[in-house]
Order: C-alpha cells, then sequence, then structure tokens
C-alpha cells in the first residue's frame, strides 16, 4: 500500500513537472494595461518593460526588488531610455527580496495608485509561482496580466522551480 502511493505521487509530480516544463507562459502582445510590474533577477525583464512603457502600453511602471545602492540614472543609462521616463512613470521598488516581498511590495504600490489592470513581466519558469503569489496579495478588482519574458532554463532550473511553485501551492492552501 505505501509503495503505491509513493508510485502514485511520483506518477503526480512527473506529470505535473512535464505539464509545467512545456507549457511554459508566453510573451503578452502590446496591449494596454494601467501599470506594468517587473520583478528583477532574471535577463531581459526590464528591457521588456521598458520597450512596452516606452510603446505606450501602460502609464506607469514598478521595477520591484531593485538594490538599494542603484540610481534612476545608473539604470536608464544601463538600458539606454531616457532619465525622464525614469523621473515620470517609472518606480524603483527597494522592499523586495524573494518573490512573496515582491508581490507585497506590487500590492502596496498598485493600492496607492488605485490602477485596475496591471502587466507582470517575469521570466516564463517563473511566471506561475509570480502570478500565484501576486494573485494572493492583490484585491479581487485588479486584473492581472501574465507576459513572460522567454528563457532556455535547464532541467534542474524548471525541477527547483517546479517544487517551489507546488510547495507555494500547498502553502496557500493551507492559509500560509
Amino acid at each position: 500500500m505505501i509503495v503505491r502511493f509513493i508510485a502514485v505521487a511520483l506518477l503526480g509530480w512527473m506529470l505535473g513537472f512535464a505539464w509545467f516544463a512545456i507549457f511554459l507562459p508566453q510573451p503578452l502582445d502590446g496591449r494596454q494595461t494601467d501599470a506594468i510590474v517587473v520583478l528583477t533577477g532574471g535577463a531581459g525583464r526590464i528591457d521588456r518593460g521598458l520597450s512596452l512603457l516606452q510603446d505606450g502600453a501602460a502609464k506607469r511602471m514598478l521595477i520591484s526588488g531593485v538594490d538599494r545602492s542603484v540610481r534612476p540614472a545608473e539604470l536608464a543609462a544601463q538600458y539606454k531610455a531616457p532619465e525622464r521616463l525614469f523621473s515620470c512613470c517609472i518606480t524603483l521598488g527597494r522592499e523586495a527580496i524573494d518573490t512573496r516581498s515582491n508581490a507585497i511590495e506590487t500590492a502596496h504600490w498598485l493600492e496607492r495608485r488605485d490602477f485596475k489592470t496591471v502587466r507582470l513581466i517575469t521570466t516564463d519558469w517563473h511566471m506561475r509561482r509570480s502570478a500565484l503569489e501576486l494573485r494572493q496579495a492583490l484585491p479581487e478588482r485588479v486584473t492581472l496580466v501574465y507576459d513572460a519574458v522567454p528563457s532556455r532554463p535547464s532541467l534542474t532550473m524548471l525541477a527547483r522551480e517546479y517544487n517551489k511553485y507546488l510547495l507555494r501551492r500547498a502553502a496557500a492552501l493551507i492559509g500560509i
């Protein structure tokens, strides 16, 4: 009986992992939202957010998880973006240190501005867990759309992220 239970659990994990790895979230079209939220930590995320903001896909952007020593002028120079864009339309969130605190920081930022729609930008393998965290932190009235930055993650990276996702789902089910 115990061996069967372990076999069924392992089969469930493997099927879930296959779904997780094969059907990674994809980039979104340029549809309009009130705000863009970029979670730091992966290549192409800030580039994607800046490009969309400059194209008028949103009014404001939060870059969550920025190191305290980083200045807006440095980011503008690094990403070849106008400094005026950083002064008018971009907030650097400096409180987040992980995905869960990214969600809390984002929820507070959105509440202060009364935005109704937000585009979440993060890497494809990170999107499901990030979206889960953000959905838990946001009020129901806020519509969240996903805009994944494509990547080429290793199987190890995918397995690690899948396990984190499962643990976070389990914690959410019991109210943590």
